[in-house]
């Protein structure tokens, strides 16, 4: 197993191995890290999991602030571009724990406690299961509230009769 320098509150470098957590006198090794390597996941993977498990949860009109949503939506008409699964998405990886700040506009009439508690259990339950990473946090900004009458467009008067 590799070796990882490790500085503690008290500022004396020591060191364990990559992916072993310390609790008590015992040494917890993870799931991504075994005695024929590691396996180091990227913050742009946890991003697009957490982001695509929110996008599944019914009551999510969409993700991110109104600046990245209108941005977004520019890109996605440049034609090959792809959706950004990870718009709205925070995070903070470590090498066995990951942090999760969502970004977030909820659907008119959705109850929005019900929201954010459905939103974390299926992002904790995703990440989890496909990353291996324990998540000791979600957070969820509600931004905004959907309203029906945002999807209609305004009629346009006729230039030419």
């Amino acid at each position: 197993m590799s070796e990882q320098s490790v500085v503690p509150s008290g500022g004396a470098m020591t060191s364990r191995p990559t992916g072993a957590t310390n609790v008590g006198t015992a040494t917890v090794v993870s799931a991504l890290s075994s005695s024929k390597g590691t396996t180091t996941i990227n913050d742009v993977v946890v991003s697009k999991i957490a982001g695509i498990a929110t996008n599944e949860v019914d009551g999510v009109h969409a993700m991110g602030s109104g600046a990245a949503r209108a941005m977004g939506s520019l890109r996605e008409r440049i034609p090959g571009s792809t959706t950004n699964q990870s718009r709205g998405v925070t995070v903070e990886v470590g090498e066995t724990q990951a942090a999760i700040d969502l970004s977030i506009v909820a659907q008119y009439g959705v109850a929005i406690a019900d929201l954010a508690e459905g939103i974390r259990r299926n992002v904790i339950a995703s990440v989890e299961r496909m990353t291996g990473l324990e998540v000791v946090e979600v957070n969820i900004n509600v931004t905004d509230v959907h309203l029906p009458e945002d999807d209609v467009a305004p009629e346009q008067e006729q230039r030419v009769q």
